[in-house]
């Protein structure tokens, strides 16, 4: 007997030591990357893979938002914040084994900022002047004028560090320094990726961990519900959270995210081009009906393009409240009594399919006929974000702190208004808090009383996952599935 209870204390245990030693997950997103390269493309679906667990920046967010050391460990700040010398990590070394220095920062930023950079957001670069390299473990970044917001803007995923020796071939074999290293892409199903043996941080409990795209609601339902993939980060399907939640093989979390989901208008085509006609196109649409129908109520209003957890945001949604009658009203006022056709160009996401629906049919109530074309994640980036050929389209903007986008004339809704351009070159300046609080507050009533676009609201982001991983995401203060402290537990 004793022999017999041995051998199976021997199994049990061997049985819970196989199960605590999973270190593979399996985490299915709804969009799949065009390539990548997080430094030369607009697309928040690289960043989605990649933020944090194969490229890393001077600095990084952390869950709540704040800024990190990232491959900087410290930094020095001169008296008129003009200049930053960063120190770097050492021991620091690409996954292709070549090491990191300063040269390499100073590649990153150069190319980031020079006239010919094809990084979606070259305005985050604009205000540096120069980079020098001291040594290789401290580089200096000069800036032309003081700027609050720069640790804040290379935690980006658009400013990760980079390297010259593997740039030309990052689209498809990303080269960074975070603690997996790319292994696979299956184009049209999953990324693959695996620890990095030669990581210069903490190492991550997982060993391997792969990506799959799942872009069907329903099939993203059946996947979860079959334990075929371990996390949905992004779940696309909100009607189906209350079973996730009666089932206590999985636990969701429901976060918020720095997306203001918004039906973007481009300002430079007729009749967009027109103040009376944004105006009507957001008294036209009910929020609250796109919420409910298109999101299963998950989603807070927003009135303006700002977070509303952020202490600064302005509630200016009674600025654009439903009301259809003002909206026929201001189209007769703008010359267009019997309304106008446009198209409304649609990327994948669950919010704009189904939201694009929702507005169409509120917009044809009030005599204007929105043409609904559903675009891949390339074709909407080529074909809106970069051809500007659209009328209207639905998309979330989740980087963080972004309003500035409303000062680039050439953004894709193209909203060009100088006296928002030079506020936003007072904003940048500005490093006293109450100061700037005022100006952001500015920001949001500019735009809201110009109607660039129609802001619909603040995008939750639903994760379902093994109720046994820890260390997930919640909140999403920038677009990313931080993989580096999730653990499987029993």
């Amino acid at each position: 007997m004793t022999r017999l209870r041995a051998g199976l204390a021997a199994l049990m245990l061997s049985s819970s030591a196989a199960l605590a030693q999973q270190t593979d997950i399996t985490v299915a997103l709804q969009l799949e990357p065009p390539n990548l390269d997080p430094t030369a493309n607009a697309a928040g679906a690289i960043d989605s893979v990649l933020y944090t667990n194969v490229f890393e920046g001077l600095t990084k967010f952390a869950e709540d938002g704040s800024v990190l050391p990232g491959l900087a460990r410290s930094w020095e700040i001169s008296e008129d914040g003009t200049t930053y010398t960063f120190h770097l990590a050492p021991g620091v070394t690409f996954h292709d084994g070549t090491a990191m220095d300063a040269e390499d920062v100073k590649f990153t930023l150069d190319r980031a900022r020079a006239d010919d950079s094809q990084n979606a957001q070259k305005a985050l670069f604009t205000g540096i002047t120069d980079v020098t390299v001291t040594d290789p473990q401290t580089v200096t970044v000069t800036l032309g004028a003081p700027d609050g917001t720069l640790l804040f803007n290379l935690a980006w995923g658009d400013a990760v560090i980079v390297a010259p020796e593997s740039i030309e071939g990052i689209a498809q074999t990303p080269i960074g320094t975070g603690p997996f290293r790319f292994d696979r892409w299956v184009q049209g199903d999953r990324i693959e990726l695996s620890q990095y043996d030669g990581y210069w941080g903490t190492r991550p409990a997982l060993t391997k961990a792969t990506f799959r795209f799942i872009a069907d609601p329903t099939a993203a339902f059946a996947a979860m519900m079959a334990q075929d993939i371990d996390a949905f980060a992004g779940f696309p399907a909100p009607e189906n959270l209350p079973q996730f939640e009666a089932d206590p093989r999985f636990q969701v979390l429901k976060g918020s995210t720095e997306g203001e989901t918004i039906l973007a208008m481009n300002n430079k085509q007729p009749p967009f081009d027109d103040v009376k006609v944004r105006e009507a196109v957001a008294h036209a649409v009910d929020r609250q009906a796109v919420i409910d129908g298109a999101m299963f109520g998950l989603g807070t209003p927003i009135g303006t393009h700002f977070a509303p957890h952020n202490p600064d945001y302005v509630d200016l949604t009674g600025l654009s409240a439903h009301d259809p009658e003002k909206a026929r009203r201001l189209l007769a006022d703008a010359g267009m009594p019997d309304g106008f056709t446009t198209t409304l160009k649609l990327p994948p996401p669950s919010y704009a399919r189904r939201g694009g629906e929702i507005i169409a049919a509120q917009l044809r109530a009030v005599g204007i006929d929105a043409q609904i074309t559903n675009l891949e994640w390339a074709q909407w980036l080529e074909e809106v974000f970069k051809g500007k050929d659209f009328g209207m389209t639905i998309v979330s903007h989740t980087e963080p702190f972004d309003i500035g986008i409303y000062a680039r004339p050439d953004y894709y809704f193209q909203y060009d208004n100088p006296a928002f351009q030079e506020l936003m070159t007072t904003l940048t300046a500005t490093t006293d808090p109450e100061t700037r609080s005022g100006l952001v507050a500015e920001a949001q009533e500019m735009i809201a009383a110009d109607f660039v676009n129609v802001y619909l609201f603040q995008l939750a982001f639903p994760t379902i996952a093994d109720a046994r991983l820890t260390g997930l995401w919640t909140n999403m203060p920038t677009q990313a599935t931080d993989l580096t402290q999730v653990r499987w537990t029993q």
